[in-house]
């Protein structure tokens, strides 16, 4: 059965999200970083050079922020208007340009190209991948890099899976995040014709503890 997205509904669960995290946009400094883990990892020379980037599901912006600093022309696309007012607010200043849309609305009605387009446990992970995949490669420009990142699937459970916000008890705020394992996630992206694959889960710094799936292909 497919999973049922009532954008409505889960602007409302990313507002809170927002909300709860304004002092952090306006308290951070701007860091790029694939994982979970604070200084572990890889950075932004996955992208390449890019001299334009897109994030799809931005969140607090601080990644579009190290970019623009970089001198990357860059934009944000994130489903919460409270989330995005507060990045604006922050990181306009330094150039970033952010968008309130539904990803897949976003990508379908924009005519715009870009050299980068890439997610950091945003909306790759919110969002079907044979719906996401083919609208990312028509709004890369020839050679431009496709890369994302977010927690690896638990063995056994793959496809669409139901979140709940906050635990389990008060209103029934909920969204579904995609996990697939890297070989899967592989085959969709060359269904959707990226070229050169590269999806690994880097282990995370302490063993045992949950590592990062990430993701990287080019445009053709």
């Amino acid at each position: 059965m497919p999973a049922r997205h009532d954008i409505a509904a889960e602007r409302e669960l990313w507002d809170t999200f927002a909300a709860s995290t304004k002092d952090k946009v306006h308290e951070s400094d701007p860091v790029f970083c694939w994982t979970q883990y604070s200084g572990h990892g890889p950075g932004p020379e996955i992208l390449g050079k890019p001299t334009s980037a897109l994030e799809i599901g931005c969140g607090t912006g601080r990644a579009l922020a190290h970019l623009a600093q970089q001198g990357v022309k860059v934009t944000g696309v994130d489903l919460s208007p409270v989330m995005v007012a507060n990045t604006t607010e922050r990181w306009g200043p330094l150039g970033a340009q952010f968008v309130c849309a539904e990803v897949l609305d976003h990508l379908r009605e924009s005519t715009d190209t870009y050299d980068a387009i890439y997610s950091i446990f945003g909306a790759v992970w919110f969002t079907d991948p044979a719906k996401l995949l083919p609208l990312v490669a028509q709004r890369l420009a020839p050679g431009g890099v496709f890369a994302f990142s977010h927690p690896p699937a638990i063995p056994g459970a793959y496809g669409p899976q139901g979140m709940y916000k906050g635990g389990f008890a008060g209103k029934a705020m909920y969204t579904y995040r995609y996990s697939y394992t890297p070989r899967r996630w592989t085959g969709f992206l060359r269904k959707a014709g990226f070229t050169d694959p590269d999806v690994e889960i880097l282990a995370a710094p302490k063993p045992g503890h949950i590592g990062t799936l990430i993701a990287r292909a080019i445009k053709p």
